[in-house]
């Protein structure tokens, strides 16, 4: 009877499998029904750009910037369930929104010990302070949860002395001072905002013996030397004589007391004592109208020319003021600043549309094989029977595998990252709500779209509302720690609007080489706002251009350096990463930032009446935004240019010959598998972008656009190199890393003959420099083996 039982253990088996295909027929969702392959649909992209909406983004900012949102403050977790709310809308919403929270360690000042800056006589009589709070000019300077001016994380403390102007507080402005013969040791430094960083100037300060630190805008490098009220706000988008700039002090970004780790539960957090990266000693920012009080009382040296600014009076160095001045002679400056730290919750909120098409790679070996989709014809075909129009192959690369009743493919592990941070200073209507307000706005579009079941993306895309960015780009960091393996193994690109709208002149990019082509293609199918019938591409490069070795003219790509979300996703992630915004014609203005940047002046209404009246430059920004995430997220092949890579690299290797080879050859160092490295890497870029050229002319396998995207997305991650740069927390990418070098060649090489070049031969900074070398020759070597064919090593 053994026959019988394998017979109907057969007719059993048969029965079960004929059950589960006819099952597995049916449970297939009609999303599966979505053509192969999937390319980007310019009908979607046409309507897409029609309906995205100038006046709906007014509406977004005057929502957004309608009160102060400080990070973790009530409004700013009000906005955190607006979002939840948008993201979650039945009709608009996305596939999911969901909030997250990391308790992160912040400063704030005391509310009930304010932070002073007074003018001591020399009895101990207060003869002058600065103002507390900036004046209060349209009414929403005044209210209770406007947060005075303040220097984020620096510390509490009382210091008095003698002032002295230190112009920007770098280290050559310190060393000019001591130059002079003046003492430092106990002073009171007055420095201006620019050529250094807000944190730098304390650090500066702090190694040359001085006791506190005070830092103004000077109206030379913001308002072009206007000054006066009649001048400045509300009467222009001048910075008024009362405007401070709030900002951060921590020299990192991140939650300080968490490096490299997400500041969750679990993780393991710094004592405090052990946090490094706070200014060493007390900072306080003021207002120009005191500035000027103070810079123009002082005695002593006349200052360089280069240190002069607008405040109408000739600035010298001091110590101390002038007798015949509004002080007394032997006056001091006491700075009293009582900021405190605090742990505090703050969010980040996802919203996610997910892909439809892009799989995770098929194989004959997936688990449970049931049904099979054949990617040619779509017709349905068992594991027994192979599609008849399409040979069964070894491994079946023309089939997409569906396991249980859910296709691979519903599940696409490919993302496309949008974001902005959400926290401001004060009411922040250009910092950061102008981004966000574009943001939503282009959420509320495709989700529409997505709700009506007309569109879905072929890859993922995630909308990200980042918390604490104003602190240290905290949200965005402590997401890329907490899932930096699936972000590196599964992110395309991460695209950064901020300021969406610094003024409404043109487009202003910065980004990595492979961007450069989605951004032209986009931007040259989009009307550029104002007056004429020229695309944004073509008023761009108007503006920012540079003669292109391969393209000829072409509007130019600043470079990505730590001033917003980005920062975590190049620097630590080595993600393709953009940045966009409008801006102001430079030609017509000195103003490093827009004006009333950070400051209780930054209001819906000065957007509204200086920046972008009409919002048809958000407007232009919600579609060049929009345009590239529908060709980073649709398009079959990635539209990213690895090639565009070649011309960094060689300018980069020009400058290291020009203005560095004849010095390394005196300490017997070649930059010759620097060149070769260079020519290895331009031979594979242009063969790879012949390779997708060739198969974009036929039907290539799906399997085989896959490998080739991967090859596109990985390139930048094979530039990160963790021990390249150990001085320097997050910062691993070879080529983007912060140079102090006057070369403009490679980060690392730059910064270390710098340093290197007063040394003798045979030092540890020019064994350094040979270091410097080898990490660029071997990140090159790898980059261009990525880009060779899989199975060629």
């Amino acid at each position: 009877m053994q026959w019988t039982k394998v017979l109907g253990l057969g007719l059993g088996a048969a029965a079960f499998l004929g059950l589960g295909i006819i099952l597995g027929h049916f449970a297939i969702p009609k999303e599966a029904s979505v053509s192969a392959p999937q390319d980007l649909d310019l009908q979607i992209l046409e309507t897409v750009m029609g309906q995205l909406s100038a006046s709906r983004i007014r509406d977004n900012l005057r929502e957004l910037s309608r009160d102060p949102h400080l990070a973790t403050s009530p409004r700013d977790e009000d906005l955190v369930q607006l979002l939840l709310q948008r993201w979650r809308d039945p009709e608009s919403g996305l596939d999911s929104a969901e909030a997250s929270k990391y308790e992160v360690l912040l400063s704030f000042p005391s509310q009930e010990q304010p932070n002073l800056v007074h003018v001591v006589g020399p009895t101990g009589d207060i003869i002058y302070s600065c103002r507390q709070t900036e004046e209060n000019l349209t009414g929403e300077q005044g209210g209770p949860d406007v947060v005075q001016p303040y220097a984020a994380y620096a510390p509490p403390g009382t210091p008095q002395g003698l002032l002295v102007y230190a112009n920007r507080g770098s280290e050559e402005d310190f060393k000019e001072l001591q130059t002079q013969g003046i003492n430092l040791e106990g002073t009171i430094a007055l420095t201006r905002y620019g050529g250094v960083g807000r944190g730098a100037k304390a650090v500066n300060a702090a190694k040359h013996g001085v006791a506190g630190v005070l830092v103004y805008t000077d109206p030379a490098d913001i308002n072009d030397g206007l000054s006066s009220p009649s001048e400045t706000f509300p009467n222009s988008w001048y910075l008024p004589p009362s405007g401070v700039e709030r900002g951060s002090y921590y020299e990192y970004f991140g939650d300080p007391l968490t490096p490299y780790l997400p500041a969750i539960p679990s993780s393991f957090r710094l004592d405090l004592a052990n946090v490094s990266g706070f200014p060493p000693i007390p900072t306080q920012p003021i207002g120009f109208q005191d500035a000027r009080d103070l810079l123009c009382n002082l005695s002593g040296t006349l200052a360089p020319t280069t240190w002069q600014g607008a405040l109408g009076c000739s600035y010298r160095l001091g110590p101390g003021f002038r007798p015949d001045g509004g002080f007394p002679a032997d006056s001091q400056v006491n700075v009293s600043v009582h900021n405190r730290l605090e742990l505090r919750n703050s969010s980040n909120v996802l919203g996610i549309i997910r892909g439809a098409v892009e799989p995770g790679e098929p194989s004959c070996h997936s688990p449970r094989p049931r049904l099979l989709l054949c990617s040619g014809c779509r017709c349905h075909c068992t594991l027994i029977q192979p599609c008849p129009r399409h040979p069964y192959p070894s491994c079946p690369a023309h089939l997409s595998i569906f396991s249980g009743s859910l296709p691979f493919f519903l599940w696409p592990d490919r993302y496309v990252l949008y974001g902005n941070h959400r926290d401001s200073w004060v009411h922040g209507a250009v910092d950061p709500s102008s981004g966000t307000a574009v943001l939503l706005e282009l959420s509320r579009v495709l989700g529409t779209l997505l709700k009506k079941g007309t569109w879905r993306p072929r890859r993922s895309i995630v909308f990200a509302s980042w918390g604490a960015e104003e602190f240290g780009l905290i949200g965005s960091t402590e997401f890329t720690e907490e899932f930096f393996n699936k972000l590196q193994e599964r992110t395309v690109t991460y695209i950064n609007v901020d300021i969406s709208v610094f003024a409404n002149a043109t487009l202003r990019v910065q980004g990595t080489p492979p961007v450069q082509s989605v951004v032209f293609s986009a931007t040259k199918e989009i009307r550029s706002p104002g007056p004429g019938d020229l695309s944004i591409y073509d008023n761009w490069i108007r503006y920012f251009n540079r003669s292109s070795p391969v393209y000829g003219l072409v509007p130019s790509l600043g470079s990505l350096g730590a001033g917003s979300d980005y920062a975590p996703f190049i620097h630590f992630l080595g993600i393709s990463s953009m940045d966009l915004a409008y801006t102001y014609d430079r030609s017509k203005t000195s103003a490093r930032i827009y004006p009333t940047y950070h400051t209780a002046f930054d209001t819906f209404d000065y957007v509204d009446k200086f920046l972008d009246p009409g919002f048809s430059s958000h407007q232009a920004v919600a579609q060049t935004a929009g345009s590239v995430i529908l060709r980073l997220s649709d398009s079959f092949f990635l539209p990213l240019n690895v090639s565009d890579y070649s011309e960094t690299l060689r300018s980069f290797l020009q400058a290291a010959q020009q203005e560095l080879e004849a010095l390394l050859e005196q300490h017997s160092i070649s930059l010759g598998p620097l060149v070769t490295a260079v020519e290895k890497f331009d031979a594979e870029a242009a063969a790879l972008v012949e390779r997708i050229s060739t198969l974009q002319k036929g039907s290539p396998d799906p399997l085989q656009v896959r490998m080739l995207n991967d090859q596109l997305m990985l390139l930048e991650r094979t530039f990160l190199n963790p021990r390249a740069f150990p001085e320097e927390r997050y910062y691993s990418h070879v080529l983007w890393a912060p140079r102090t070098g006057s070369v403009a060649t490679f980060p690392g090489l730059s910064n270390a003959c710098s340093r290197a070049r007063d040394t003798a031969p045979g030092s540890e900074a020019w064994a350094e420099v040979q270091r410097q070398i080898s990490i660029v020759v071997m990140a090159l070597e790898g980059a261009a083996a990525t880009l060779r064919p899989v199975a060629d090593l």
